[in-house]
């Protein structure tokens, strides 16, 4: 944030209440490993399936993953709750930063990974020229986006959301949006749902979360949308924001991976339903997410039931 006592702030409530305890972090370029003494974390991981030599021998990319001995993902390290690096232990830690412990440890036996820090603007470039192996980043599928790339899942079904700051007027509904300034993220989906619901809305845009979080803060815009699950844990982290009520639209989040990788695509989603039916899906949902959103955990999407899946 702007200010230094901002920072400590934000790093003391990151570490009292994102608590995942995951493998060993990761911040680009960085590898992640068998992880430590966390007890949750480690009987999570114990539990995580792992592919046979069949089922990684139906797909040449999961074969060359295990001789090349870690998984290239693309991710954030900075979406609270999904995937952030822990200011203290260096480790990357919510609910998406899990899921790509548990996919690296079903196809190498350990959770091995490198992550590659991205942006929206640049997810279908790092997939193209294979400089990851696929993209776990609150990633919505789009058919205009399944043009450029493949997705497995979906994994999650999400909405967009409003944050504004402590004490302004709630916005209910998308049309409220119309008038002020809205702060999105170039590229994410919040940009052309704002576009399409409220045409009169003022878009501001910035190339990162952190960024419209700062603009919020300073005044700079009304209101900032984003997927839930982001709004969620920034509001966790930050007593400047809040969450306005309700959500909408619908963002199924899908795991990007190269286009007409057929065999990997239908390996990872055998992956994915392996840990949905082991109940390591929800766990990781209730560690991270459910952490912020009341209730149960969600039923995890049907895998290939939107368009671009």
């Amino acid at each position: 944030m702007a200010k230094a006592s901002s920072t400590r702030t934000r790093i003391a409530l990151f570490c009292a209440v994102v608590t995942l305890g995951a493998a060993a972090g990761a911040c680009s370029g960085g590898t992640e490993a068998v992880p430590g003494a966390n007890n949750a974390a480690q009987s999570m991981l114990d539990r995580a399936p792992v592919a046979t030599e069949a089922e990684l021998a139906a797909s040449p990319t999961a074969m060359a993953i295990k001789q090349r001995g870690e998984l290239f993902i693309g991710a954030s390290l900075e979406t609270p709750l999904m995937s952030q690096q822990n200011p203290t232990t260096g480790e990357a830690e919510g609910f998406d930063a899990t899921l790509g412990k548990l996919l690296a440890k079903y196809i190498l036996g350990e959770p091995k990974r490198k992550i590659i820090t991205t942006t929206p603007q640049i997810r279908e470039a790092l997939i193209q020229n294979s400089t990851v192996d696929a993209v776990i980043q609150n990633y919505s599928i789009t058919p205009k986006r399944a043009e450029k790339v493949a997705f497995a899942g979906p994994y999650f079904m999400s909405g967009q959301a409003v944050a504004t700051l402590k004490g302004k007027p709630d916005i209910a509904r998308p049309e409220d949006l119309n008038g002020k300034k809205v702060l999105v993220a170039t590229g994410s989906t919040g940009a052309g749902v704002v576009k399409e619901l409220a045409p009169q809305a003022q878009q501001i845009s910035f190339n990162t979360d952190p960024e419209c979080v700062q603009a919020l803060e300073q005044g700079r815009g009304d209101a900032w949308v984003k997927d839930l699950p982001v709004i969620a844990g920034e509001t966790k982290l930050n007593d400047k924001i809040q969450l306005a009520s309700g959500t909408f639209g619908t963002d199924p989040y899908g795991i990007g991976i190269k286009h007409g990788d057929d065999a990997f695509k239908k390996f990872v989603n055998g992956w994915l339903k392996k840990i949905q039916d082991a109940g390591l899906w929800q766990q990781a949902y209730q560690e991270s997410l459910g952490t912020v959103i009341p209730g149960e955990p969600p039923v995890p999407p049907a895998i290939g039931s939107v368009a671009g899946s």
